[in-house]
């Protein structure tokens, strides 16, 4: 089993934590994963920061251009990732991004990175299930599982497609919109969720909207993965704001977030 499988069958539902890469900077990025780790995140995913990063609301496009003022490079997120993996060789370690910095030198070149790393997942924004036959090739040839995307508009005659080829999990955008600015109902992320997991063995994550524990939990009694990304970084934001360590902060907040979605794993196992 891979680590994400590994993951999702031992914590499900699991927490998803996401931060970007370099936010604030990219010496402080360890201590902020660590920090991830030891709250109880089951799965991590690392931003790759970018100029345009469509899909996101204001906190992660914010913290996009900290990690770029920075001067985060992708040669950073791989040091990252690297050094990361060998301090925490289980934890399962996703790469989220957008199709420019992950093509710029080929799909090839980008998948022998992520697996010379130990990255385990990649979940590229902005490069539909049509155009994907280079870099999902590419990764799968490489050991990592492409992550694919679902929304509301994904209707069942597309389903089938946006499936073909992923790996790792499902991921469940319950908003039309960006993230981190309005959640969706409960009872509209139920039954998504019931409809994508008639479709696929594929554990089912839900993002965008996940702000708070009690959200968390809520998503949590439903799916298979609960991913919180703009609570997470706006933590950061306020402690670099204040001229401290964001580490603590993201510490507090993830052990809120673990602790709603573990109550919640009990009832979802009864």
């Amino acid at each position: 089993m891979s680590r994400l499988s590994e993951a999702f069958a031992k914590a499900r539902p699991a927490l998803v934590a996401f931060v970007t890469a370099g936010d604030p900077s990219p010496a402080a990025t360890p201590a902020i994963l660590d920090a991830l780790v030891e709250g109880g995140a089951d799965v991590i995913e690392l931003g790759m920061p970018f100029t345009d990063p469509m899909a996101d609301g204001p906190a992660i496009q914010r913290a996009n251009l900290r990690a770029l003022a920075a001067g985060t490079k992708t040669a950073d997120i791989f040091a990252i990732a690297r050094d990361f993996r060998t301090r925490h060789p289980d934890m399962p370690l996703v790469l989220m991004g957008y199709a420019n910095p992950m093509l710029r030198r080929g799909a090839a070149w980008f998948a022998e990175a992520c697996a010379e790393a130990g990255v385990d997942g990649v979940i590229c924004v902005d490069i539909p299930f049509e155009e994907d036959a280079a870099l999902g090739a590419a990764l799968r040839e490489r050991g990592v599982a492409p992550i694919r995307l679902a929304t509301p508009t994904t209707d069942t005659a597309r389903l089938p497609a946006v499936l073909e080829g992923a790996g790792g999990f499902l991921y469940y955008v319950s908003v039309a919109g960006i993230t981190g600015m309005q959640a969706a109902a409960a009872d509209s992320v139920a039954a998504a969720v019931a409809r994508l997991k008639a479709a696929t063995e594929l554990p089912v994550a839900v993002g965008f909207g996940v702000r708070t524990p009690e959200q968390a939990a809520a998503v949590a009694r439903v799916a298979d993965g609960v991913v919180v990304g703009s609570a997470i970084v706006d933590a950061i934001a306020v402690a670099d704001e204040a001229k401290r360590d964001p580490a603590p902060d993201v510490l507090a907040l993830v052990k809120d977030l673990s602790g709603a979605v573990h109550a919640a794993r009990e009832e979802y196992a009864a």
